[in-house]
């Protein structure tokens, strides 16, 4: 027979054995719910360090070359009809020079450049005295011909809405082999960590003074720190072309790059600096 101290001590390990459950079964859900907050987060990580752009914009190639930023990767979007004509003939120039050049621009002049892509042309004014080293680099490498016949290699479609162009290569990887410093990172237009649309910025690889050749064009605000020069304004016109070319969607990310590429075929056919 059971005596009523045995019944007892019976009940309050049976409670203890209860509450130990409970408290596993709690420690379980909680990992449960705190593994799928991670998850989560991890993808908004990703998706806005990846201008990075172009890339919030981190290196895809070498500092001496630097120009490729992080930009995050692109939603695949379902493939649409290719908006753009077929690039004209000619192929990208593969070149490079040991520093940035001298410079010949007058810095309290305006200077416009004109984008002819395969999808339109995208007009864009120039912040020749917030950036002068920038304006002075784009006009000496427009006139090289160094982004005639280029690709412009990604595009992206969450978090941030950027169009990244000025890789000779067409992979992230390019650059004219001299670094830019940073300049106009207290533009007005940079409110609230977001970079306006129509706004055309600098690509760097996530260090200080690191920007190249690269650059992004941006189509919708899109949040990112004041890290990437903002050098243009994109004109009415070019945004309408902008805006056709975003539309067509991106491709999956390229296993070897990472770039989410516009599914439109947007070449530069010519790129040109001129003093207005």
């Amino acid at each position: 027979m059971v005596s009523q101290e045995q019944r007892r001590r019976q009940l309050a390990r049976e409670k203890f054995l209860r509450q130990q459950q409970r408290r596993t079964q709690a420690r379980r859900k909680a990992r449960l719910r705190n593994s799928v907050i991670a998850s989560v987060l991890g993808v908004v990580v990703i998706g806005s360090v990846a201008l990075y752009t172009t890339g919030v914009l981190k290196d895809d190639g070498k500092k001496e070359n630097a120009s490729a930023g992080t930009t995050p990767s692109a939603t695949p979007t379902s493939k649409a009809p290719d908006p753009c004509a077929e690039p004209a003939a000619g192929s990208a120039k593969k070149l490079s020079w040991k520093k940035e050049p001298a410079m010949t621009i007058d810095t309290s002049a305006k200077y416009t450049m004109k984008l002819a892509t395969t999808c339109g042309d995208i007009g864009i004014a120039l912040k020749t005295a917030a950036a002068p080293h920038t304006v002075n680099s784009f006009g000496f490498l427009a006139g090289k011909g160094y982004f005639d016949h280029t690709k412009c290699h990604r595009l992206t479609t969450a978090q941030i809405f950027v169009l990244q162009c000025g890789d000779p290569q067409g992979t992230g990887m390019g650059g004219p082999g001299y670094t830019l410093p940073d300049e106009n990172l207290k533009d007005k237009v940079l409110k609230g960590n977001t970079y306006p649309a129509g706004t055309v910025a600098m690509a760097n690889t996530g260090q200080k003074h690191t920007g190249g050749s690269q650059f992004f064009l941006v189509y919708k605000d899109s949040p990112l720190p004041p890290s990437y020069t903002p050098f243009g304004t994109i004109t009415a016109s070019g945004m309408k072309v902008l805006h056709k070319i975003a539309a067509a969607g991106a491709q999956p990310a390229d296993p070897s790059t990472q770039n989410t590429a516009p599914n439109a075929t947007v070449v530069i056919n010519k790129a040109t600096v001129t003093k207005s």
